[in-house]
């Protein structure tokens, strides 16, 4: 199948339009024309090879949106015309314990991103979302509920379930009390999601000049982490908090905010951490901890939570020749919204 997508030829130059030919379909696959497509702040580090070098031509996207085009013989649950989405993996060994347990971005021999890996089949690099079309094995294909607006639905498979998944893992219902550090991309996201479940959400940010926003998604309001009497006033005071600071920090000053044996999920920094003490930790039996996106069941999980909320990313849509321009705003520092591509206008 040829398509056209936008990709980086190298980790100094600007996405440029890039022809390319997606596979024939195996008998497990699902086509999709891609119709929105997100832009995630892990693709700026990934095509710049902050996290290494990169499989050059790279074209990035792991929050996709569109419709079923043609399905392979073995095909049960898609057909031609469903609204369907891709997020952050494409592939598994299917066979280890956390594949079973419907964990696949914990595969014990590696998931398959969904661009930049060797395919596990041919060896072929994965290209992303931003891109015309797509092609992907049946059991990594999620259902859009008709209740989400497509446009909008894209980050929910990235910025979605990364915070959805801890969200749930820590058991958040009713009545918890969560912090949630930082109100970019992923921060907005957790305040959307912890406030339907029913919890007590306080945006921790470095200063209040975002409290009315955080207010409007449903946040008591905003704790300045450079108000220190502030900060020693709402010492034990969170069940969970969820950090989605994108760059290294330590995370020293928000132990001591957790109750005993809250926890503090790092959901955003990919890499290295400053040191932090230890204190907090032991006189609280507290504990910091890690969450990796979630696997495809909690995937679709979120997408049915967040339609039957009618929960939707803070999205602003451009033009996929206007991806250079949302990369220089993402570099530059936190925005509260994410870029979402309408891929409308791509051609093959």
């Amino acid at each position: 199948m040829k398509t056209v997508g936008y990709a980086a030829h190298d980790s100094n130059a600007e996405m440029v339009p890039y022809h390319f030919e997606r596979r024939a379909l195996r008998a497990n696959d699902v086509a999709i024309e891609i119709l929105f497509s997100g832009i995630c702040h892990s693709d700026l580090h990934t095509v710049n090879g902050d996290w290494g070098p990169q499989p050059y031509p790279l074209v990035p996207g792991h929050e996709i949106v569109g419709r079923v085009i043609e399905v392979g013989p073995e095909v049960t649950q898609y057909k031609v015309g469903d609204n369907v989405g891709v997020g952050c993996m494409v592939d598994s060994c299917q066979e280890c314990d956390q594949c079973h347990h419907h964990e696949e971005q914990y595969c014990r021999v590696g998931m398959t991103p969904t661009y930049g890996a060797p395919d596990r089949v041919d060896g072929t690099i994965t290209q992303g979302g931003y891109s015309k079309h797509i092609v992907v094995r049946e059991e990594f294909v999620l259902r859009i509920p008709d209740s989400l607006d497509m446009a909008k639905a894209a980050p929910i498979l990235c910025a979605g379930i990364t915070t959805f998944s801890p969200l749930r893992t820590w058991g958040v219902k009713e009545g918890s009390r969560v912090g949630v550090i930082g109100l970019g991309g992923l921060g907005h996201m957790a305040v959307k999601l912890a406030v339907a479940m029913g919890a007590e959400v306080t945006v921790l940010s470095r200063s209040t000049k975002k409290e009315a926003d955080a207010k409007e998604l449903g946040a008591t309001g905003i704790l300045a982490s450079t108000d220190k009497a502030a900060m020693k006033k709402a010492t034990a005071s969170f069940d969970l908090i969820i950090d989605t600071v994108p760059v290294k920090h330590d995370v020293t000053a928000y132990a001591p905010l957790l109750d005993v044996d809250g926890t503090l999920v790092i959901v955003g920094q990919v890499g290295p951490m400053d040191e932090f003490m230890s204190v907090p930790l032991l006189m609280g039996r507290r504990r910091v901890a890690g969450s990796l996106i979630g696997g495809i069941k909690e995937t679709q999980e979120v997408l049915d939570f967040c339609g039957e909320h009618n929960i939707h990313p803070e999205c602003k849509i451009i033009r996929p020749d206007e991806v250079n321009d949302a990369f220089d705003v993402m570099a530059k520092g936190d925005i509260s919204h994410r870029y979402v591509m309408d891929m409308s206008s791509l051609s093959v």
